[in-house]
């Protein structure tokens, strides 16, 4: 089965990294959030990747086709012309189509130009700045199970400022990280019958307005409720938090080995 992965956006509220490169390929740990995502993915069996791009994407494009010089030991001979050999590689099984999708191109317009690629009925996909715990397994069975055009993935954020309690005007309980209002919201993590795709008209639509809404006023889209672990790299200051967990080696997101 495939995975769709959404990195085509501008990533403007994380410019302090993205100037340079498309948001998907700000690092954590040294490596992009896209490969933290893609390894969760591969942890669960699911290897073959179409990675949509946009802003950038030559960036994403270099990155994966010098993946050996990434993650592999390199011998250069220059004696006789230049031969290069890698060993030690530590490259994954992965099957990767890095498509452009357009530089303007909507979440749902980039998913419809990749259509003609989905090979299956039912596909997976989300977005290219969100990490997560979550089982893929479990997501696909639920989504079977339920037998709906399509399954999003329900959790709940973090809070994002320190909540104060007070009391005629005395602080009575301070919390530095508390949890959202309680709401759920759209996590990505999305699993789709490719029938889906037809309520995307255009490039521009975007996912989240007619096409979810639709099938959500028809019956037709399920709730994943994910409780574990999920954050998002909306600012530099979720990249931050996110590089000092994997610093911290409490990243709960790393479920592979």
């Amino acid at each position: 089965m495939q995975t769709i992965i959404l990195a085509g956006g501008l990533g403007s509220r994380l410019s302090e990294e993205s100037g340079s490169k498309p948001k998907p390929m700000v690092e954590i740990g040294g490596y992009p959030i896209l490969w933290h995502i893609m390894k969760t993915y591969s942890s669960y069996g699911f290897n073959d990747f179409i990675i949509c791009l946009g802003y950038k994407g030559y960036v994403i494009k270099e990155y994966f086709n010098n993946y050996f010089l990434h993650t592999a030991n390199v011998k250069i001979s220059l004696k006789n012309g230049f031969d290069i050999k890698y060993f030690d590689s530590k490259a994954e099984p992965w099957t990767i189509s890095l498509v452009d999708t357009g530089l303007e191109a909507q979440t749902g317009g980039r998913l419809q130009r990749v259509s003609h690629l989905i090979k299956g009925d039912t596909f997976l996909f989300t977005y290219g700045d969100g990490l997560s715990d979550i089982n893929v397994c479990d997501l696909l069975k639920f989504h079977k199970k339920m037998n709906k055009e399509i399954t999003v993935t329900a959790v709940k954020p973090p809070g994002r400022f320190g909540s104060l309690k007070i009391r005629n005007s005395v602080v009575t309980n301070f919390i530095e990280k508390p949890d959202g209002d309680g709401s759920f919201i759209n996590g990505g993590f999305f699993v789709a019958n490719k029938n889906f795709l037809s309520r995307i008209t255009d490039s521009q639509t975007i996912l989240e307005n007619e096409p979810l809404q639709s099938a959500a006023n028809e019956g037709q889209l399920s709730a994943f409720v994910h409780r574990g672990f999920w954050r998002p790299m909306d600012t530099l200051r979720d990249k931050n938090h996110l590089e000092e967990m994997w610093t911290n080696g409490k990243a709960p997101w790393r479920v592979w080995r």
